[in-house]
């Protein structure tokens, strides 16, 4: 994916449901059904794949990894972001 692709998301305030699958083969971003489907090859261990997540998005989005907040999901598949 290119960086700033969803770009027009970028919106203050605005949230992302995030469904994540650790450990994959290649790193990806797509949406389905309103839902965001991010593949990381980080582990689910210490929080790096949340990390890697959150790095993903804020470059899909075309911002600061700084500027996305975790709100709920540290520990799980599913996440929720917020857009500072």
């Amino acid at each position: 994916m290119d960086k700033g692709a969803w770009a027009a998301r970028a919106v203050p305030g605005a949230e992302f449901a995030v469904r994540v699958t650790p450990r994959a083969r290649r790193a990806a971003i797509l949406e389905e059904g309103g839902l965001i489907k991010v593949a990381v090859t980080a582990p689910p261990e210490d929080g790096r794949a949340t990390a890697a997540v959150a790095e993903a998005l804020a470059y899909a989005l075309g911002v600061a990894k700084s500027r996305l907040v975790l709100l709920r999901g540290a520990t799980s598949r599913d996440k929720l972001f917020r857009l500072d």
